[in-house]
């Protein structure tokens, strides 16, 4: 992988539909449900994509609008998408999980052209008109739109993203973000043309958006989607069923597959893991049931993945794995200086850096420092040069002095065999005093001193939890990332400790 200058002028739908030309007749996307498989050739999909978007200026949409997807995990989503793209439109995909009040206040602060939606799907309030399905479909037969080519520094597509505070915000992404994804194909997947991709997320997660639709595209590989409403334990026997060679999923899914055999999947190379920390345990267990290797990417909506393992370049025991070759990544201290253990940073050069937060320059301002992009996060490099993941900068704990992370003690934990979730967070439990808390999730209450002793035996003294509490369920937002600063919150309101 080399680090060439995006080309200019640049049109982030072009290239990834440029091998759709090398051959037509070849399967690039196939929905997969249980009775019947809906494929779409390549030459049938770029056909829908650029008709779509010649339906979408027939609308008086114009280059720079924004437009709002309310639309499920089918080809329609991925035919807007790259249809608004291709012309300059910038499309925003959003889910349909979504109530009216959240989707309102979301598009209050957008202010789109027009909303492409699905029947069924929850609108915003809001003026703007609404194209739906029926006629989108009507689009994908028209002439095709040529591409608008031009700065690869312009904006593409905006993602709403929670991050840690719960609450929605825009990140705008330029054309140029599709071409710091090439350095994933070898950093990350290994990912060839003759390559059938299976994503379980869903489209609307920029994980699933990337590594399951457009870098297949990219390359001339073959995506695969589950049906609509297809369950997990499903997932096994579609990946045999269509011959799969890389499974993509959060860790949760290949939790909830481990809790029933799996039959042999005998294309299967490896799994791709990212949204959150895969666990040993979890890891350990799939490679045990499959045979093959789980490759674990770390990134984040402002800038994709960006340190990974990799086939010819697995991660070392209990890291994240190496910065995928071409990305320039430091860790800074308190003091923005390079280090050992610090914020993890990744530098202004890398293509697939976030133009910015929409409509809000203080927040965008303030992840940057000097020639940095700080993701927030602590990590530790190890004289391989790969990357332990300690946890957020605000999930950092203190413990006598001493800075604890905790993935270590959540780590250890997750070893008990009766825990099935667990966080490990700092509370106030006085105004001048804290201790490092356990929230976990199991079948039933587990005896405080039974926990203390298996912490003892897996953690340094000053490391172990004073207080254990059992939970029905954990915080986690909508990417499944632990919540951990709500738990601290709520427990510090309801004790009288804020």
């Amino acid at each position: 992988m080399t680090t060439d200058p995006v080309p200019s002028p640049f049109n982030m739908a072009c290239y990834v539909l440029a091998s759709a030309g090398d051959d037509p007749a070849k399967t690039a996307l196939a929905v997969l449900g249980d009775d019947t498989t809906e494929r779409w050739t390549y030459s049938q999909i770029e056909a829908a994509i650029r008709g779509a978007a010649t339906g979408l200026l027939a609308t008086g949409l114009m280059s720079g609008d924004r437009v709002l997807l309310r639309l499920g995990n089918t080809p329609d989503f991925a035919i807007a998408f790259l249809a608004c793209i291709a012309v300059d439109l910038i499309p925003v995909p959003t889910s349909t999980q979504l109530s009216v009040g959240e989707i309102t206040a979301m598009t209050l602060d957008l202010a789109p052209k027009a909303i492409i939606a699905a029947a069924g799907v929850t609108l915003p309030d809001h003026t703007a008109p609404v194209i739906e399905t029926t006629t989108l479909t009507r689009f994908y037969t028209l002439p095709p739109a040529d591409f608008v080519m031009g700065d690869p520094n312009r904006a593409a597509y905006i993602i709403f993203t929670s991050g840690t505070s719960g609450t929605p915000r825009g990140v705008v992404h330029a054309h140029r973000a599709i071409w710091a994804r090439r350095m994933m194909h070898d950093g990350w997947y290994g990912l060839t043309r003759n390559d059938r991709v299976l994503h379980a997320g869903a489209f609307n997660w920029t994980y699933t958006l990337g590594t399951g639709l457009m870098d297949p595209w990219t390359v001339g590989a073959t995506a695969l989607i589950p049906a609509a409403g297809t369950p997990h334990d499903r997932l096994p026997m579609l990946l045999a069923q269509h011959n799969a060679t890389i499974f993509a999923a959060a860790p949760g899914v290949y939790r909830q597959l481990l809790k029933s055999p799996i039959a042999p999947i005998p294309t299967l190379r490896h799994g791709l893991s990212a949204g959150e920390k895969l666990p040993d345990t979890t890891r350990a267990a799939w490679t045990l049931a499959t045979n093959t290797p789980i490759f674990e990417a770390y990134g984040m909506s402002e800038c994709s993945t960006f340190i990974s393992g990799s086939p010819t370049r697995p991660a070392d025991v209990a890291t994240l794995g190496q910065p995928q070759p071409g990305r320039l990544i430091d860790l800074l201290d308190e003091h923005d200086v390079s280090s050992d253990t610090g914020q993890i940073a990744v530098h202004i050069s890398d293509p697939g850096l976030m133009l910015g937060y929409l409509n809000a320059p203080d927040a965008t301002a303030a992840r940057f420092s000097a020639d940095w992009f700080l993701t927030g996060d602590i990590g530790r490099r190890l004289p391989s040069g790969a990357i332990c993941y300690q946890g957020r900068v605000d999930d950092m704990m203190n413990a006598g002095g001493y800075r604890v992370s905790p993935i270590e003690i959540e780590t250890a934990l997750a070893l008990h065999p009766d825990i099935h979730d667990v966080a490990a967070v700092e509370l106030r439990v006085k105004s001048d005093a804290s201790v490092i808390a356990a929230f976990y999730t199991s079948a039933n209450v587990i005896v405080d001193t039974e926990l203390a002793a298996h912490c003892a035996a897996h953690l340094a003294r000053y490391k172990c939890p004073r207080l254990f509490l059992r939970r029905d369920a954990l915080p986690r937002g909508a990417n499944n990332k632990l919540l951990r600063r709500a738990l601290r919150s709520d427990w510090e309101a309801e004790h009288g400790q804020t």
